[in-house]
């Protein structure tokens, strides 16, 4: 299986031809080679994780695929057909199987409303929990998804979930609201977290690929 990051939170996984999209959002460059698509997961509805759009770019090419999200996804993607997950669901969109955590967006402030988030482990290989810490009970991660810069955290907790988590590999992802010393400096925290227990840290950049 071979992982492709995107900017922000959007990644492509692909395996023998077939593709998977997750959360290409409004910081994600329009998508154009789409062809191939046989799901799209939504870990949540802000904007920075999914358009009409972007899903647009997907669907033109690849009618009919399912979109999984949570019920908030479902209710902000006003006219489009979302197959609504929850905590515990496990999906197969061949050659791809899903199995989904968690249930609530990391809180950002008292004053902004907690919505839905699902974390999604793909192929019981890579973890990305969305905009959440949730840790996936009980399963060994081999590459972790992790968030680098974003309103809702702060480097010691993203630091703290990588140490609690263990992934024998790490990437940087929800990195667009950093700026380049930003992004250094939370990529060295990440890798220090992940080397503690033995992992690997990829620092990927928009366009690069790891082989899972």
């Amino acid at each position: 299986m071979k992982l492709t990051k995107l900017e922000h939170a959007a990644l492509i996984l692909e395996e023998a031809g077939k593709k998977l999209f997750l959360d290409p959002g409004s910081f994600t460059t329009p998508l154009t080679d789409t062809a191939g698509a046989v799901a799209v997961v939504i870990t949540h509805e802000h904007a920075d994780h999914w358009t009409p759009e972007q899903l647009g770019r997907i669907l033109d090419m690849n009618p009919g695929i399912p979109i999984y999200g949570p019920a908030g996804v479902a209710s902000a993607a006003t006219g489009i057909d979302v197959t609504v997950v929850n905590a515990g669901d496990v999906v197969t969109a061949e050659p791809f199987t899903l199995r989904f955590f968690g249930g609530r967006h990391a809180v950002i402030h008292s004053s902004i409303p907690v919505v839905d988030n699902l974390g999604v482990l793909i192929n019981d290989e890579l973890y990305y929990a969305g905009d959440s810490f949730t840790i996936p009970e009980g399963v060994d991660v081999d590459v972790l998804a992790v968030p680098a810069g974003a309103p809702w955290l702060k480097i010691a907790e993203t630091i703290d979930y990588v140490l609690a988590v263990k992934p024998k590999r790490s990437f940087p992802t929800h990195e667009m609201v950093l700026s380049r010393g930003g992004k250094d400096m939370s990529n060295a925290r990440i890798a220090w977290a992940t080397e503690e227990n033995g992992g690997e840290f990829f620092p990927l950049e928009p366009g690069d690929s790891l082989d899972l």
